[in-house]
């Protein structure tokens, strides 16, 4: 078997779908085979799909632990739109065969079917290369369960050692299936010599009855593996548990740059290479350098031709940067000046969004509303998980330490997606907070949702997030209330709304924004919203008040156990859970309690002076 394949069907999905759902180490079902999509060094990319994002190739680099900052490159786009030119190869997606176990729809004549089974098929391990997995007349479908671990290894099942044990049976394998629904105890793995086991035994981990994981990486080559020592655990490749995708984000926001940056920036040819006192010895007789040596320092110069090269010398998060230049952004309508193709944004005035609404007291708790004319979003994959999803932290950030499986052996470029589009920026005030924060009610409230935090990293086995604190459930649970009612009137459903929560020294923040890959962006529909938001400010509140659900979801604690929803508070599908790709933290850390009052905790709210229209 070549040591990969291109496929159309792979290359003609959208650019966002391989960053989210189809990046390396996914399975994907096509017409004639099945298949994991192989590392990107298999990948063909072309050179005028990079994009330039210098924040986020620093941002890589600082997760990797990579000496340089990598490249970000689109994924390849749909071949039957590529411009073939001479010597030029076209750009694609490449994929490898697995699994290596097929089944093949085959009465087995020595049992009889029983009243009540339905199928029965043979088990048969097939190197289908790159030939239609057929044998003959009889079609074979490759078997849906394999065995993984969660640091993304994957393997198929020794169907052979699964029944048998150590002991060798060279007859052959049949999946019985005696029920209807499809269930795991419904399925029999039986070889003809007699013997049987039912497949709900793997999916026991107390049992460990499918070994240890062999530390195979198929999507990095067909003999890729490493030592892993942990247990096996049976995997569906259709489940939603098979691929969690680490994506990270920025918005490409402008930094107010220094004397020394602005002067590096003019000279920037000359000096883009210079990255150690010595080089910048080497460049004395040159009358420009030598310029701005008399000008400024030596460190000063180095550390701003290291931030333009993308490894900057401040540890400052990219959240903070973009919550600045939200705060700093002038009043207006955005018509006066030049505008930015990639950050645009304009402060409103209390008169322009407090009108059509009388809920003059929460309207003293919101600091600044900012419409964001113009947005440009930049995702990159850097990773993947299986089985467990690895959450970011509340600055969006994942740990350098944490368990990734790799998307290449040696990665020197990610890819990446950039989007454009537009949003809704609303701050609290932070004394506002800070009051609120003290409340004997507000303490007592956060505390029960940390006890339930705990609880949850006691029974996951992977790193997870540290508790974010009461100031960010606050802003996260009401992001997820104003995209509700927002969502009525914009003009775009609620999947396609996002939300950033900054929860910096400066800014207690959410930007609700719509991108699109679209090279002009999105049609204003959301940013025009903003002069409207003191009335989704006030709908918004006034539902979250009570939960359709309630008393049940208003009286649901997270520390009870009796739900396993240890991260949750007064929050359920009925009033405060939204889709999953909208929220950046996967429907986790959500209380109603911490903004308005509910049924059962009336005196931890921030907005403590709504009551329900009900």
């Amino acid at each position: 078997m070549p040591p990969h394949k291109k496929t159309k069907d792979i290359g003609t999905l959208r650019a966002s779908q391989i960053i989210t759902t189809y990046g390396p180490g996914s399975f994907v079902d096509l017409p004639e085979y099945s298949v994991i999509v192989a590392g990107i060094d298999a990948w063909q990319r072309h050179p005028e799909s990079e994009i330039d994002e210098p924040r986020l190739s620093a941002k890589l680099m600082a997760m990797t632990g990579l000496s340089h900052p990598p490249r970000l490159h689109a994924p390849p786009a749909s071949e039957s739109g590529f411009q073939y030119r001479r010597g030029v190869r076209p750009s694609y997606v490449a994929v490898r065969t697995f699994p290596k176990w097929f089944v093949r729809q085959e009465e087995d004549q020595e049992a009889p079917t029983k009243r009540g089974q339905t199928g029965r098929r043979l088990l048969e391990l097939k190197d289908t290369g790159v030939k239609p997995p057929r044998d003959g007349p009889k079609r074979l479908v490759a078997t849906r369960f394999v065995r993984a671990c969660p640091k993304g290894h994957v393997a198929d099942i020794d169907w052979r050692w699964f029944v048998h044990g150590d002991r060798q049976c060279p007859r052959p394998l049949w999946l019985i299936d005696r029920g209807t629904g499809g269930d795991l105890t419904d399925l029999i793995v039986r070889c003809e010599c007699g013997t049987s086991k039912r497949l709900g035994e793997a999916a026991d981990r107390g049992l460990r009855s499918l070994g240890r994981c062999p530390g195979t990486r198929p999507w990095l080559g067909p003999n890729n593996r490493e030592q892993c020592g942990l247990d096996s655990r049976l995997l569906i490749r259709t489940a939603t548990n098979a691929y969690f995708p680490q994506v990270v984000r920025v918005l490409s926001v402008p930094e107010q740059e220094s004397a020394v940056e602005e002067a590096v920036a003019k000279k920037w040819p000359l000096v883009q290479h210079i990255a150690t006192p010595e080089m910048l010895d080497g460049f004395t007789t040159h009358p420009d350098v030598a310029g701005l040596r008399r000008e400024f320092a030596d460190e000063d110069i180095l550390g701003a031709i290291a931030s333009k090269q993308g490894r900057p010398s401040s540890p400052v998060s990219s959240k903070q940067l973009e919550a600045n230049a939200f705060l700093d952004a002038p009043e207006g309508h955005g018509r006066h000046g030049a505008m930015d193709a990639n950050f645009h944004a304009c402060a409103l005035s209390d008169l322009e969004w407090q009108q059509d609404s009388g809920l003059t007291s929460a309207f003293a708790k919101v600091e600044r509303v900012v419409q964001a004319h113009r947005l440009r979003e930049v995702s990159a994959l850097v990773g993947f998980t299986r089985l467990d999803a690895v959450l970011p932290d509340i600055h969006g950030e994942y740990e350098s330490e944490a368990e990734r499986a790799p998307l290449a052996e040696d990665p020197d470029w990610f890819p990446a997606v950039e989007n454009r589009g537009e949003g809704i920026f609303l701050a609290l005030r932070p004394d506002a907070i800070k009051s609120w924060s003290n409340q004997p009610a507000v303490r007592e409230r956060v505390s029960q949702l940390d006890r339930g935090h705990n609880i949850y990293r006691e029974k996951r086995t992977g790193r997870t997030p540290a508790f974010p604190g009461g100031p960010y459930i606050l802003l996260h649970t009401l992001s997820h209330l104003l995209m509700h009612s927002i969502s009525l009137e914009c003009g775009y459903p609620a999947t396609s709304i996002r939300e950033r929560i900054y929860l910096t020294e400066k800014a207690y923040g959410i930007l609700l924004y719509t991108a699109s890959p679209d090279a002009e962006g999105t049609l204003g529909g959301l940013v025009q919203q903003a002069r409207r938001i003191g009335s989704h400010l006030e709908r918004a509140l006034r539902a979250g008040a009570l939960c359709s659900s309630d008393p049940v979801c208003a009286q649901h604690r997270p520390d009870d156990g009796l739900e396993e929803r240890w991260l949750h508070g007064a929050a359920c599908h009925n009033c405060s859970l939204i889709a999953e790709t909208s929220c950046e933290m996967r429907n986790e850390f959500l209380d109603r309690a911490l903004v308005v009052p509910t049924l059962d905790s009336p005196s931890a709210a921030f907005f403590n002076d709504v009551s329900s229209p009900h």
